[in-house]
This record gives structure tokens, C-alpha cells and sequence, in this order.
């Protein structure tokens, strides 16, 4: 069957297999055939960097950042923009050159490392170097998970050397995982044991984007967010890039523009350093697969600070603008490299005539359960576990999305038992944050502890239990997992927890598409991974 593309990396890939037409995010045959080379020039760039590196070589930190960048544009609903794809696809090609004049011994480069090709070439080459060059189904699979996962990696990165946080083992680690993809003496043994590392070093990056993140802003508060609106005009700001938000709280101060947050950036809500700022007002809407409809009725001009972007209406495009490694067509881009301060002035100029937003919801949502806010109920927690007040944590975190067969998420909180603690983390929240759901001795039955980002407290969390009840096993803990997941950073969170020994999660709405049956099986058999089948039995299968 011919291909105008082939892309499986989401869950809601086309028919559980793969999008082949178009991409079901909204992605265009021409735009994924330009995320397939840049994967495959920033895989050959990573074969030199890490060369460099067995030859006892540095790696300048701007190199170690253009290739974490490449990998962020590359994540599901980040970028849509060919033209700056394309872009990255030359400046890679161009700093590759640059560090092959340093190399001396070039022998054993893979192809990818040594092509060089001018842009006019880009789309025939892309075509020759998508997924399904790799012909061996099981070999393809792990080759892809790997990937996704340092994708998600490459988000945690992102966001911590956006803080001016960096760390060169990890760097190291990213870029030599990404070369040993192209590897083809690498047995599937071989490459199960490198995802397993690759989830250990998403622990390590998770730490590192926690540790900025408290730093920098103070650890979470448990706090009450209104998702009312004001009467000032205001700017939107969406997706994950705490710094943008600093950034533009600071330079909407005293302007008579608000600021709201949107879907996952709902966890900056959380954070001290913001709450000093009058004009910071609320949580405005749900998760990012809404937004066609938001984002019209909020009237002002929406920041896309990292993925999540839906291609917009034209209604409001012109009201849509991207920074970082977002990007859209006919949208505009504000610049800024790492330590830069970004000029947001045209934005809040265009706020600035734009009417109020319109009022879509009201009333709060608590959130900021962090692990420090959760060490701090510990006492409380340890106790109501011990008299059975609470009867099982379940971590119901990750990603939301469209699919009609996600209502489950929502059905399953509703009928829980009333002795069970939601933690959740990620935009699959605004499944149940919105449910009354009451809580247990003054404990919420529903812990949010922020972004998908945040996901290492959820870890911490169930390790400092582990700690508290004298466990040897962190399967022994009354936890069970319940995981929603839709894109890349989904796939480096399941990757570390397995690496952390947990076991019998359950993945859905449906399972991986790049998984390949042996894969599956080898998941099943040694995690006990599975998927779900309906509410009713599932809720039997944790809890009875």
C-alpha cells in the first residue's frame, strides 16, 4: 500500500495503526515527511556528538540543545510549520559539518552522519528514511518506542535548559541512544535493554525539570484556582514552558492585561513566585483538544508555549501566536534562545484591543499536591491507610484527548470507591478535577500534582511510601495505575516507571500502535502491562 506519509506515534493514530493520508493531529504529508528527516539528520548529528565524546571530546551546550530542540518540534501537535522544520533540517546539517572537521577518526559513522544534502533533495531523501524502513516489525518497534521516549526525554530537557539547567550526562546518554537506533547489528535483546535505560534517564531528567522548577519558583502550594474571568482585556497562555510564563507575567505587569492559563498550564497556578501578580487571574478552559472552541470565545491573543497546538480556525488564528519550538503557519513566532528575555510586546499590544474574555465556566479547582505538599499530609495519609480509611492510591495521570472512548476516565472516577485517593498528574484531569469528589478525613480524594512535567513527583511520592511502610517492593504499595496516554511524553513516564520495577500498569484508551505484538507480549509477560476493557470490570478487577 502506498503512503502519502506514515506516522503511528499518537494514540489516536488512524485506525489503531498508523496515519497514512494525513495525520489525524492535522499534520500534512509534507510536514511529516520533514519531522522524518529531521529525526533521521539529528540521529546523525548524535552519532557524531557522541563520537566526539568516545574521543574524549566536548560538546558545546549549544549543541546538546539544537538537538534536544529538534526532538521537542518533532513531538505530536508541536510543530506545524515546513518551513521551519526545514530550517532545522539545515542548521543541523550545518553545525554536523562543523563538529565532522573535529572528528578524527570517521570510519565507523552510520549513513545518516555522513549525508548532506540540499534542501532542494530534503523531500526525496525524507522519503527514504521514514518508519518503515526498518523491515523487521519487532526491531522497528523498539527502535520507535525508544525514540518516543527520548522524545519525552527531550520535553524535560527542554524545559529545564530553559531555566539555565543542564546536564551533560544525559545529553550524552540522549544523543548515543538516538545514534544506536540507527545501528543495525543491535539485537532486539539489545534494544530492550537500552529502553530500560532510557527510562532510567527519564527519572534523571524528571528530577532535573523538578529541581529547576522548585528552585526557581518555589515548590508547589496547595491552591485554589478560579475558572471564572475578570473584566480586562487578557492573553491566554497554553502548554508547558514555566519561563514564558514568568516572561510574560512580567512584562504584562501594570499593563491592564490579564493573564490566564490553559490546559496544562494550569500547574503554574501552583507555584509561589506567581502568585504575586494581581493580573494573574485564572484557569481558563479544559485540556488542549478543546480549544477550537475556547479559544474563539476567549477573544484575546493565546501564547502556544510548547505542543498541544490544534490547527486553528481562521476566526482566530491571527490571535494565535507560537514560541520556542512551536510553530504554525500564518501564525506569528516570538523568538528567544535560553537566557534570552523574550519581547512579548506585540502580543500585549494586540491583547490590549481585544474585548474581555467570555465567561465559559465558574466556580474553582484545587490543585498543587506536588510531592512536598504530599510529604506534608504524610502523617495523615499513613494513618488513614493504616485504618483502612483509605483503602488504595490510584494514579490516574497522563494525557486527554478527543476519542468519544476517553468518557471512560470520567465514568470510572464517578464510581470509585469513596475509600480510594486519585494522584494524577497531566492533562488527563480534566477527565474528574471537575467532579465533586470529595475527600477523606481531610484528605482530597483527588491529588493533582501538575503537568505531565510533574510526573516525577507521582514517583517520589509512591518511593517515599515504599520508604515510610518498610516495603521491599514498590508493587507491594496499595497503588494501582490506570494511565491514559496520548503522545510522547506518555511513552518516557511508562518508560521510567518500569525501570523503577512498577508493574501491572493499565495503558489506555488503547495500547501503542508501534508496538508490535513480541514487543506487547515481552511487556505483558515482564510488567504485567495491559490494557482496559470497560468501567464495571475494570473497577473489579483493582479493587475486589
Amino acid at each position: 500500500m502506498d503512503n502519502n506519509m506514515f506516522c503511528y506515534q499518537c494514540q489516536e493514530t488512524a485506525c489503531g495503526t498508523g496515519c497514512r493520508v494525513s495525520g489525524v493531529c492535522g499534520k500534512k504529508p509534507e510536514v511529516a515527511a520533514m519531522q522524518d528527516l529531521l529525526i533521521y539528520v539529528t540521529k546523525g548529528i548524535s552519532n557524531v556528538t557522541t563520537s566526539l565524546r568516545k574521543e574524549g571530546k566536548d560538546v558545546d551546550i549549544e549543541v546538546n540543545h539544537y538537538i534536544t530542540q529538534n526532538l521537542f518540534a518533532t513531538i505530536t501537535n508541536a510543530n506545524f510549520d515546513k518551513d521551519s522544520l526545514t530550517d532545522r533540517i539545515k542548521h543541523t546539517l550545518e553545525l554536523k559539518e562543523e563538529l565532522l572537521k573535529k572528528l578524527d577518526n570517521k570510519e565507523n559513522l552510520f549513513e545518516a552522519a555522513r549525508w548532506n544534502g540540499e534542501p532542494e533533495s530534503y523531500a526525496i531523501k525524507a522519503v527514504t528514511v521514514g518508519i518503515l524502513e526498518t523491515k523487521d516489525e519487532d526491531i522497528r518497534s523498539m527502535r520507535e518506542l525508544i525514540t518516543y521516549g527520548l522524545k519525552g526525554l527531550a520535553a524535560y530537557l527542554k524545559h529545564a535548559n530553559a531555566l539555565l539547567r543542564d546536564n551533560e550526562e544525559i545529553d550524552a546518554f540522549l544523543q548515543s541512544a538516538l545514534a544506536k537506533t540507527l545501528d543495525d547489528s543491535l539485537s532486539l535483546e539489545d534494544l530492550i535493554a537500552l529502553s530500560m535505560e532510557t527510562g532510567k534517564f527519564g527519572v534523571d531528567g524528571m528530577a532535573l525539570l523538578d529541581a529547576a522548577h522548585n528552585e526557581r519558583f518555589g515548590a508547589p502550594e496547595i491552591t485554589k484556582v478560579d475558572l471564572g474571568v475578570r473584566k480586562n482585556p487578557a492573553i491566554l497562555i497554553s502548554g508547558h514552558d514555566l519561563r514564558d510564563l514568568e516572561m510574560l507575567l512580567e512584562q504584562t505587569a501594570g499593563t491592564g492585561v490579564d493573564v490566564y492559563t490553559h490546559s496544562e498550564m494550569l500547574a503554574g497556578q501552583y507555584y509561589p513566585a506567581f502568585k504575586k501578580y494581581p493580573h494573574f487571574a485564572g484557569n481558563y478552559g479544559n485540556a488542549w483538544w478543546k480549544q477550537k472552541e475556547e479559544f474563539e470565545k476567549f477573544n484575546g491573543p493565546i501564547l502556544m508555549t510548547t505542543n498541544c497546538i490544534v490547527p486553528p480556525a481562521e476566526s482566530y488564528k491571527d490571535r494565535l501566536w507560537t514560541t520556542g519550538a512551536t510553530g504554525y503557519p500564518g501564525c506569528k513566532h516570538i523568538p528567544g534562545e535560553y537566557g534570552e528575555v523574550k519581547d512579548f510586546s506585540e502580543i500585549i499590544a494586540q491583547a490590549k484591543t481585544c474585548p474581555a474574555p467570555t465567561e465559559i465556566e465558574t466556580g474553582t479547582i484545587v490543585g498543587g499536591f506536588a510531592h512536598e505538599q504530599v510529604f506534608a499530609l504524610a502523617d495523615k495519609i499513613v494513618e488513614a491507610v493504616k485504618s483502612g480509611a483509605i483503602r488504595k492510591f490510584l494514579v490516574m495521570g497522563g494525557c486527554d484527548g478527543r476519542m468519544k472512548s476517553r468518557s471512560y476516565y470520567t465514568d470510572f472516577a464517578n464510581k470509585l470507591p469513596k475509600d480510594v485517593v486519585i494522584l494524577t498528574v497531566g492533562c488527563a484531569k480534566y477527565k474528574f478535577n471537575k467532579l465533586d469528589l470529595g475527600d477523606i478525613g481531610g484528605i482530597p480524594r483527588l491529588l493533582d500534582a501538575g503537568q505531565c512535567n510533574d510526573s516525577y513527583s507521582l514517583a517520589v511520592i509512591a518511593l517515599k511510601l515504599k520508604e515510610i511502610f518498610g516495603l521491599d517492593d514498590i508493587n507491594d504499595l496499595p497503588i494501582v495505575y490506570n494511565i491514559s496516554w496520548y503522545e510522547q511524553k506518555a511513552v518516557i513516564v511508562l518508560l521510567a516507571l518500569l525501570y523503577l520495577g512498577v508493574k501491572n500498569i493499565h495503558l489506555g484508551p488503547t495500547l501503542p500502535a508501534f508496538l508490535s505484538e513480541n514487543v506487547t507480549n515481552f511487556l505483558v509477560e515482564n510488567f504485567g502491562i495491559s490494557g482496559i476493557t470497560n468501567v464495571d470490570d475494570d473497577l473489579k478487577a483493582f479493587f475486589e
